[in-house]
């Protein structure tokens, strides 16, 4: 394993031409402003390189010992003197052309960092508003996967109504230690790789709240844990109104009361059995 062992020329099973032996990755970095418009940071490609002159994402090659988000980060700040310092990683989506592949490392910034050309590659970088990405000569393979790629740009947040997950998972004797297995679903779900209808990696802020026995519930790496001083359902609503008009919530109950009190909010709900079934429970 050496720096740079991903640079090269390889063919897809489609009989395109790639540059990037073991794949390639790039970053998308989004920020919405005060009344949500996303703006991404683009990359115009110099004139000599692969499809120059069209605009994309910082990105290039992927060496052997990297993924996708460390590869896509060092391409920023190869090419785009910037640093992951700020930025939020929200997903990676999988664009995959049968024996290569490029993944597009989506990651939000509260500001519109500044950047500028750091090598040749690039010609120009600039803050793009969604609106108008469209309207540029694009890089093709940035082009074939925009449509999707771009529903899934916006901030998400992962709701967890505990009491009532843990209630569901059913585990034996739960309700004599409810604080034992509020933690054991929190841990399980803090390492656990979540499904999305759109990214292959998805990587969204999550809230547990937890309430009565278990509201002493540890924090634990990924998760904030809200210990609700009342009422569970009133402290996921907090949690909902909370929330930027522009974000996506999704809560995980099976609360028929409590999805009608977030739905009003324009939250997504879901139930139970879609968590426990990817924990294998």
């Amino acid at each position: 394993m050496a720096a740079k062992d991903g640079d090269g020329w390889t063919e897809c099973a489609q009989g395109h031409r790639h540059w990037g032996v073991h794949g390639a990755s790039g970053l998308l970095v989004v920020h919405h402003d005060e009344l949500g418009v996303p703006y991404v940071l683009m990359q115009k490609r110099s004139w000599w390189s692969h499809h120059g002159g069209t605009w994309g994402l910082p990105g290039g090659a992927r060496d052997s010992h990297e993924d996708a988000v460390t590869s896509a980060l060092r391409e920023a700040r190869e090419e785009a003197a910037l640093g992951g310092e700020g930025l939020r990683v929200q997903g990676v989506y999988l664009d995959d052309h049968g024996g290569w592949t490029f993944e597009t490392v989506i990651a939000a910034s509260a500001e519109l960092l500044a950047a500028a050309p750091a090598n040749s590659e690039s010609t120009e970088l600039r803050w793009v508003a969604l609106p108008e990405i469209a309207d540029r000569e694009l890089h093709p393979g940035f082009a074939a996967t925009w449509t999707d790629i771009q529903g899934a740009i916006r901030p998400e947040t992962l709701v967890l109504d505990v009491a009532n997950i843990v209630g569901a998972r059913a585990e034996r004797g739960w309700w004599n230690d409810r604080l034992g297995a509020a933690t054991r679903l929190l841990n399980d779900v803090s390492g656990l790789r979540l499904a999305h209808p759109v990214l292959a990696q998805w990587y969204p802020r999550m809230v547990a709240v937890v309430e009565g026995a278990a509201r002493s519930a540890p924090a634990v790496p990924g998760i904030q844990v809200v210990a609700a001083t009342g009422s569970g359902d009133d402290a996921i609503v907090d949690v909902v109104r909370a929330a930027k008009p522009w974000e996506r919530v999704l809560v995980v109950t099976a609360d028929r009361g409590l999805k009608e009190r977030v739905g009003e909010l324009g939250a997504e709900t879901v139930g139970p059995k879609w968590l426990l079934s990817q924990l294998g429970s």
